[in-house]
């Protein structure tokens, strides 16, 4: 048995699914159906049970799963702890990101993280939030970055820096004028939000039931730039993160208003998956992502419970 193998099953075992190990491990699902089989015969025992609809293994294929995942991090902690002896900063780092977080927030870290460590490649997947979750339990990447992160079991979660929620709307809004608003000048406004299961978007509607308000949204879209999109020809309001509209702000194509006397932030968070060896490559990467940070540290927010 190679280490291939471990790691393919370990994989088909965590994501029950013959085409995510595939993709995970840039093979085709017949190569994973294959090396499933040469462990078995290799083991001269059944480790998937086939007679079920659903994926399901054997005692016995639970008991090599729990030992693969022994052998795969003993041999991760062996290879961070030789790059460590010898003090090298190298390989690939696998980012799964929402893309308001990606587009906006990432990118003076990553410049500033290849700068210091040129030998590290970098490898970013824009996904909706729950499919970086997803990522994450199965593997498929190193860190995943939130907002409004959820506690999950085999998820480490380590904050990154908080965001201040703003209203946005079209430079000729009446409410553009002024220099800051309450959530009562919201009533009577036509408001542009995410979709209903966009976190951002459960903040919001959070923070409209605190208010004891009734705002429904004329428009809804699934990210950032389409929201923005619609608020520059003037078809409503939003309450977006600060951070992704400074380029709009700058350039005049939206206004943005504060909020006066309580302000509402969004918190942003780096995951990985819990008990995972950090090479020292992924350590520096988290380093320059928390101690570098420009923004606000990640403090408790509206929903961040």
């Amino acid at each position: 048995m190679q280490l291939e193998n471990f790691k393919v099953f370990a994989d088909l075992v965590e994501t029950k699914s013959f085409s995510k190990a595939a993709k995970i491990n840039h093979i085709t699902q017949s190569a994973v159906s294959q090396q499933a089989r040469a462990m078995e015969r290799n083991f001269k025992t059944l480790l998937i049970d086939r007679s079920q609809k659903q994926f399901q293994l054997t005692r016995e294929g639970m008991r090599i799963y729990e030992t693969s995942k022994e052998i795969l991090h003993q041999y991760d902690k062996l290879l961070s702890e030789l790059q460590e002896m010898k003090k090298v900063i190298s390989g690939t780092i696998r980012i799964s990101t929402i893309y308001s977080i990606g587009l906006h927030e990432l990118p003076p870290f990553i410049k500033r993280f290849l700068h210091d460590y040129p030998s590290v490649n970098v490898r970013i997947e824009y996904r909706r939030s729950n499919l970086v979750y997803e990522d994450i339990l199965h593997n498929s990447v190193d860190f995943g970055l939130v907002a409004f992160p959820v506690k999950t079991r085999q998820v480490e979660m380590l904050p990154f820096r908080n965001d201040r929620l703003v209203l946005i709307t079209h430079p000729a809004h009446p409410l553009a004028k002024r220099s800051s608003i309450t959530l009562d000048d919201l009533v009577g406004q036509k408001f542009i939000g995410f979709d209903p299961d966009i976190p951002t978007r459960k903040a919001v509607d959070q923070i409209f039931r605190d208010g004891k308000m009734e705002i429904e949204p004329v428009m809804e879209f699934d990210n950032i730039e389409t929201v923005k999109r619609a608020v520059e020809i003037d078809h409503g309001v939003s309450i977006v993160p600060q951070a992704t509209v400074q380029q709009e702000a700058k350039q005049g194509t939206l206004a943005v208003v504060q909020f006066a006397g309580k302000e509402f932030t969004r918190p942003l968070a780096i995951l990985h998956r819990k008990g995972r060896v950090l090479t020292p490559a992924m350590k520096k990467f988290v380093e320059t992502l928390t101690h570098q940070s420009g923004g606000k540290p990640a403090a408790k927010s509206v929903a961040d419970e």
